[in-house]
C-alpha cells in the first residue's frame, strides 16, 4: 500500500490556520515575507502564495488597501495588478513550465471567495493530467512540492531582471 504524507495539511483541518482579521492586509505589515509566503511586494498590491493551494505554485494579487469591491480600485492599482500578473505568469512559465492557467477573480461567497472583503486576483498553474482520482474519491487534492520549495523558485524568478 502506498502512503499519502502531508503533515502540513492537518493545520487547515483542524482549523488552526485562523487568521484574526484579513490576511491580505495582516500579513503584508510583517517584515516576515517567507513565513507569510509574500513573493513579491509592488507599490499598490502584492504576490502572496496560497497557504492551501488548489495546485502547485497557487497565487494571489491583492491591494495593500483594504478594498472589497474590484469597482473600488483606483487606475494605479488596477495597472500594477495586472502587470504583477503577467509578471507572476511569466515566472510560471519559467521555472514551473505549465500548460495552462486558470486566472480570476472570485467575487462573492456564492462566487467562492474565501475572503469576500478583501479583493485578490488568483493565479493558478495547471499541467495536463494534474488532476485524477483523489479528488473525486477521497476530496483530496494532491500537492506535489513542499510549499517553501515552490516559494524559492517563484521568488527568484519574480526578482530576477528577465522578467
Amino acid at each position: 500500500m502506498d502512503r499519502l504524507w502531508a503533515p502540513w495539511r492537518m493545520t487547515y483541518i483542524s482549523g488552526e490556520h485562523k487568521d484574526e482579521g484579513c490576511i491580505f492586509c495582516n500579513k503584508p505589515k510583517e517584515d516576515r515575507d517567507r513565513e507569510n509566503l509574500i513573493l513579491y511586494r509592488g507599490n499598490y498590491n502584492f504576490i502572496i502564495m496560497n497557504l492551501f493551494p488548489y495546485n502547485n505554485g497557487h497565487l494571489m494579487i491583492a491591494p495593500y488597501r483594504h478594498i472589497g469591491d474590484l469597482e473600488d480600485l483606483n487606475e494605479d492599482e488596477m495597472l500594477e495588478m495586472m502587470k504583477l500578473i503577467q509578471k507572476s505568469i511569466r515566472a510560471f512559465k519559467k521555472c514551473m513550465r505549465p500548460d495552462g492557467f486558470n486566472a480570476g477573480f472570485n467575487i462573492g461567497r456564492a462566487a467562492g471567495a474565501g475572503i469576500v472583503d478583501h479583493v485578490h486576483f488568483h493565479v493558478v498553474p495547471r499541467w495536463v493530467g494534474d488532476t485524477n482520482f483523489m479528488p473525486t474519491l477521497t476530496g483530496t487534492k494532491v500537492i506535489s512540492e513542499h510549499i517553501l520549495n515552490t516559494y524559492d523558485k517563484l521568488y527568484k524568478e519574480l526578482h530576477s531582471e528577465e522578467l
